[in-house]
């Protein structure tokens, strides 16, 4: 079984959450890069663009066959920070995503969203119990 950093909180959404005070860094799960394979591209917003929980804030692409998938921001705030790195070399993502391989940081708007996040733990149950 994978091991997921027990200092990220995660969402349904396969999306983890490292939280600094009201900073959010926002990345996607190992478990997820895993799924999707070989990453070819990249779509983040723009610094300055807010972003809703639950809602669309970018996409990733994996290679052939080709399969777009949506990434869902799992908080709501400002966009003060994208990682140009992943834009410029996606591997980054394949190889530490929970690290390196962060997307956007976020000032958070409403720290009561965390609450809908999924610890370590409960996060690897739900993966479990997702096929």
């Amino acid at each position: 079984m994978k091991v997921f950093p027990e200092d990220l909180l995660y969402s349904r959404e396969h999306m983890w959450v490292r939280v600094d005070g009201n900073l959010a860094t926002i990345g996607i799960t190992d478990y997820a890069q895993e799924k999707l394979g070989e990453l070819i591209s990249i779509e983040l917003p723009d610094p300055n663009n807010y972003v809703e929980a639950d809602e669309q804030f970018g996409s990733l692409e994996a290679a052939p066959p080709a399969v777009v998938t949506e990434l869902v921001s799992p908080v709501s705030g400002e966009v003060i920070s994208v990682n140009d790195d992943v834009a410029d070399d996606i591997s980054i993502i394949n190889s530490d995503p929970h690290d390196a391989g962060w997307l956007i940081m976020v000032d958070m708007s409403d720290l009561r969203e965390l609450d809908d996040l999924l610890n370590s733990q409960e996060y690897q149950e739900y993966i479990a119990n997702e096929f």
